[in-house]
């Protein structure tokens, strides 16, 4: 699998989603502008022990990403979106793409990609879960759709 963040922000995240990747095997995509430099001591932190295993790519732009993969399947993690990430039939080198901690995707890309949009429920009394929170949740149903390759 492959999981995506367009623009995040806090470094803490970042860390906990790279050490989610790198103990399922997932490739992890940075694109845009980062809050954080890489080098960041909360980053590594949250998964030090695992960097060196992290698939790690980085990207200007989601078009350059997309240009790389023209062929890929892209699911968009929203609140905003009509389906469940639970309602799709996920495929081994699906890319899940999530966006920053403050504002999520943008706008433009969400309805470019309405059909592929996914969410996960709950309840509107708060904004919605961590970023590290949703990734492990969608990632691991993917995971599980697909046999839990090469992860037994």
């Amino acid at each position: 699998m492959h999981i995506v963040l367009v623009e995040p922000e806090i470094p803490a995240n970042t860390g906990n989603i790279s050490r989610t990747c790198a103990v399922t095997g997932s490739s992890l995509h940075l694109v845009g502008r980062l809050g954080f430099s890489v080098d960041d001591k909360h980053l590594k932190r949250a998964g030090l022990d695992y960097w060196q295993h992290l698939d790690l790519h980085y990207y200007d732009s989601f078009a350059q990403l997309q240009e790389l993969y023209p062929n890929a399947r892209f699911f968009f993690a929203t609140t905003k979106a009509k389906h469940s990430y639970h309602q799709i039939q996920y495929q081994e080198n699906d890319f899940l793409v999530f966006g920053k901690e403050t504002a999520g995707l943008p706008k433009e890309l969400l309805q470019a990609n309405e059909p592929n949009c996914i969410r996960i429920p709950m309840g509107d009394q708060i904004r919605s879960l961590n970023l590290s929170n949703s990734v492990a949740i969608i990632l691991y149903e993917a995971l599980r759709q697909t046999g839990f390759k090469n992860l037994f």
